[in-house]
């Protein structure tokens, strides 16, 4: 068995990566390229963090790829798209439906799981930053320190408790920062 050794800070997509579409208070994917936004303070905020040391990863719910409303081939463009543009490491993607009763599907901690066999991940010294009650559930299932993006989001479960509840992305990484500085890190 290979030793866990590497750190990373696992990252959901829609509503952090980039700015979510909100319809009726609820967050939703971009349709197509040209409705990806990537917030202004996201580039500085993921160096800072590679320059850390830590493994950014990506993990996210496409759920309308099973649904038929979303054509894989979108959320693969949009994928390459964040990928060639910012210090990402990878992108681990669920296209199930609820469903479907994957366990890669957040709330289960299935997709870092997997990132954490690829990469040799200790998921205690991790973070999962998440803007949804699925993502902070994910990361406190898989063993991290879980930190919410809170956009205020109308819907239910929004009263888990994460490990911090800030912001902004920029907010997020600081907090990690200061995190590892205090050597708080499990």
């Amino acid at each position: 068995m290979k030793e866990k050794k590497y750190r990373a800070v696992f990252l959901d997509r829609d509503g952090v990566i980039n700015k979510a579409i909100i319809k009726s208070g609820k967050p939703h994917p971009p349709n197509n390229i040209e409705e990806l936004d990537i917030p202004k303070d996201i580039q500085k905020a993921l160096f800072a963090l590679k320059k850390a040391g830590f493994l950014l990863i990506v993990v996210t719910n496409q759920p309308d790829v099973a649904r038929g409303i979303q054509q894989k081939k979108v959320v693969e463009t949009i994928n390459t798209t964040l990928l060639s543009t910012l210090p990402i490491d990878d992108i681990f993607v669920c296209y199930h439906d609820d469903s479907d009763g994957c366990t890669c599907r957040k709330p289960m901690p299935g997709l870092l799981y997997h990132a954490a066999d690829k990469y040799q991940i200790d998921l205690a010294s991790s973070f999962m930053i998440g803007d949804r009650w699925k993502d902070i559930e994910a990361g406190r299932r898989a063993g991290c320190v879980t930190i919410l993006i809170d956009h205020h989001y109308a819907e239910e479960g929004s009263d888990r408790f994460p490990d911090y509840r800030v912001s902004l992305i920029s907010e997020a990484a600081t907090c990690i920062l200061n995190h590892q500085r205090e050597g708080r890190i499990r």
